[in-house]
């Protein structure tokens, strides 16, 4: 499928940037930092427009952050195409207020964390690819660590190879998608998977990358500066 016209679908990318910067103890949210002079937010973007499947991407922002985006990107002269949606009060409610605006029954969507600026171009491609012809398709990659689960007070070792750390993007047909998040918000949801399988879906999982970085502690800046940095140009 190299040829983007050919596809019976259409794409979405749903990019959620709801960072608040507390655990990167910056003043502005983590989408929005600096790596080689440009805010992380803008490589996540273009990660997506690069895509084989070209998905109209919708923005999720807090409403406070919508002109300072839009000054950056007058400053950096972005000009990618992309609708900018208001964030809700948590995950689950940002994703519901951009999962809104999508009316076509026949789209494939992408969910995809803001402040993961290295994903490469080809698991975004297997994502849609699989979503399409699955149902769904989450991003993970098998744990490296040994595993232990702690209940109540006891810590037990659980097989390594049966554990998968999960990214993004998650990917999903529209129809999968909108009914999963009809249901009321759970705690329990961490992200889309968990309110898809709560909905009664089975979660297809494809395979990540460890390089698929969430930036998420100020070490983790140093880290993608460097891998991309490592990137062609």
């Amino acid at each position: 499928m190299s040829d983007s016209s050919n596809l019976k679908f259409k794409t979405k990318a749903i990019i959620v940037a709801g960072g608040t910067g507390t655990r990167m103890q910056t003043a502005v949210p983590k989408q929005f930092l600096l790596i080689n002079n440009r805010p992380v937010l803008f490589y996540t973007i273009e990660a997506f427009y690069q895509s084989t499947y070209k998905p109209e991407i919708l923005l999720v922002l807090h409403a406070d952050f919508h002109d300072y985006w839009k000054s950056l990107c007058v400053e950096h002269n972005f000009n990618i195409p992309h609708h900018l949606i208001a964030g809700g009060e948590t995950r689950f409610h940002s994703v519901k207020n951009a999962l809104d605006t999508i009316t076509e029954t026949d789209s494939v969507v992408a969910v995809h964390d803001a402040v993961r600026p290295l994903t490469d171009k080809n698991i975004i491609d297997e994502s849609y690819r699989h979503a399409a012809e699955h149902g769904n398709a989450v991003t993970a990659v098998k744990s490296r660590d040994s595993v232990r689960q702690v209940r109540d007070g006891l810590s037990t070792a659980l097989v390594r190879d049966d554990i998968y750390l999960v990214q993004t993007p998650q990917t999903f047909v529209a129809t999968q998608l909108h009914q999963a998040y009809e249901q009321p918000f759970d705690n329990a949801f961490t992200d889309d998977a968990s309110v898809v399988e709560k909905a009664g879906f089975k979660i297809n999982l494809t395979k990540g990358d460890y390089t698929n970085l969430k930036i998420t502690f100020p070490e983790d800046m140093a880290i993608a500066q460097m891998l991309l940095n490592k990137k062609p140009s």
